[in-house]
């Protein structure tokens, strides 16, 4: 099927979850899970109306996966509104470095045991496994600045911060697989992939974010508005990526810094220019954020006089730039895994995924969390709740554009494929019930310490 097939296809998709959503909210499962049987069904396992081949497909689908996340990850920054000292945030943290690190050695021995995988390509596949998904947590994740819960904060955070630092372990897999490691070799990716990577992507995007949402703060005070807030966002979020990228820094990293940065803006404006309609508070983060209190829609527009309505409008255009390409984006590729499923399913997979969920996440998380104060039930919550997802699929395009082919490519993508389909129906069906049930369990502690 051509381009007019798959246009017919997206907007069919399109337009019937969006009509039937009202029906679907309620179930006990994901959008995304329902995009994935759709995907299943027009694909070669059912009524054959399109095809997708990763292996041949790599160059687009990288492009394709790479410009869902930036996005997807600029917005999740903006939306934590948490101290950065705050134990959600610390949390964060840990599961997204240390946390991230067990995990990749947990699954690259288990690769290694399971399926007989080199150690090169053990350490690739985990790579590719290891990181938590931005784009399909949409039930996890914080939904908006003024969410403080401390669970879906980590989980945002984590997701936001590990598909950057998992790329220096994929860049490793790569080196290894293409050739013995020398220590100099290793000393370079420590010193360069690493430590460089980290700290330059997220000093560069935190700048990034900080200055352009200061200067369109600005320009709007001034009556000089900046222009549509679509093109500001894209603006800056290609920038931030490119820039990183450039300097060798971690781009990932840089664009989810960059919505952090400009949130970090926004409170500055609302410490130094308190709005009148606002009550006075110590702690700013417990104040509506900015984009709550200006309304430009409704109001005709920002008061020129009042900084924080100024930058109220600024991130909230830049939120609603997100969240609507976040919604075209993330539904088209899991789209395109349930149609490649055909083509990519793997077995073998299903034994690797289990250990994967049930044994590599919850103990990494379990022992980063050690000392931090956690219920034991909120860290079995954040082990189990990592979806995998459009992170796993841009570094396995990545992978097959820079070298990795023959058998070995068809199996780490069956593998990778099969791994985050399964995390789509196993965590898409068991996110929302356990929330709920957090939810009920948190009610009845607020009512009894209100007896």
């Amino acid at each position: 099927m051509g381009f007019l097939g798959w246009m017919a296809a997206a907007g069919v998709l399109l337009l019937g979850m969006s009509l039937a959503a009202g029906w679907i909210r309620p179930l006990p499962l994901s959008q995304f899970a329902l995009y994935l049987a759709v995907g299943v069904v027009i694909g070669p396992w059912g009524l054959h109306l399109l095809d997708v081949d990763f292996l041949t497909d790599g160059g687009w689908l990288l492009r394709l996966t790479e410009v869902a996340l930036i996005i997807s990850l600029f917005s999740g920054g903006l939306k934590l509104r948490v101290p950065w000292r705050a134990r959600p945030w610390r949390v964060a943290r840990r599961l997204a470095f240390p946390a991230m690190a067990l995990s990749i050695g947990g699954t690259a021995l288990a690769a290694h045991a399971l399926l007989g995988l080199d150690w090169p390509l053990a350490l690739l596949l985990a790579a590719m496994l290891a990181p938590t998904d931005p784009v399909l947590a949409s039930t996890l994740a914080v939904d908006s600045a003024a969410d403080h819960d401390g669970l879906r904060v980590a989980l945002s955070g984590e997701a936001g911060m590990n598909d950057g630092s998992a790329m220096p372990f994929l860049l490793l897999g790569l080196a290894w697989l293409h050739g013995a490691l020398s220590w100099d070799a290793l000393g370079h990716w420590a010193l360069v992939e690493l430590l460089w990577g980290v700290f330059a992507g997220i000093a560069i995007g935190f700048a990034f974010g900080w200055l352009v949402g200061k200067l369109s703060t600005r320009l709007v005070t001034m009556a000089r508005d900046p222009g549509p807030g679509a093109l500001l966002t894209a603006g800056l979020i290609a920038v931030t990526y490119a820039a990183a990228e450039a300097v060798g820094a971690l781009g990932f990293l840089a664009v989810f810094a960059a919505g952090v940065g400009m949130r970090k803006l926004e409170i500055g404006v609302m410490q130094e220019h308190p709005h009148p309609s606002l009550p006075e508070v110590h702690d700013l983060t417990r104040m509506p954020p900015a984009e709550f209190v200006v309304r430009p829609a409704l109001a005709g527009g920002p008061d020129r006089n009042e900084p924080v309505e100024a930058v109220g409008q600024v991130v909230a255009e830049a939120l609603t730039f997100g969240s609507v390409m976040e919604h075209l984006l993330g539904p088209l590729l899991v789209l395109l895994l349930g149609i490649a499923l055909a083509r990519h399913w793997e077995p073998q997979a299903m034994w690797l995924a289990a250990v994967l969920f049930v044994l590599i996440r919850p103990l990494a998380t379990w022992l980063t969390t050690i000392g931090m104060g956690l219920h034991w039930r909120r860290r079995l919550l954040l082990g189990w709740l990592g979806i995998r997802g459009i992170g796993g699929l841009n570094y396995l395009a990545y992978a097959l554009v820079h070298g990795l082919d023959g058998g070995a490519a068809r199996l780490v993508a069956g593998v990778v494929v099969t791994t985050i389909t399964l995390s789509v129906v196993v965590h898409g069906f068991s996110a929302q019930p356990l929330l709920a049930w957090r939810r009920r369990r948190l009610a009845t502690a607020r009512r009894a310490g209100t007896d």
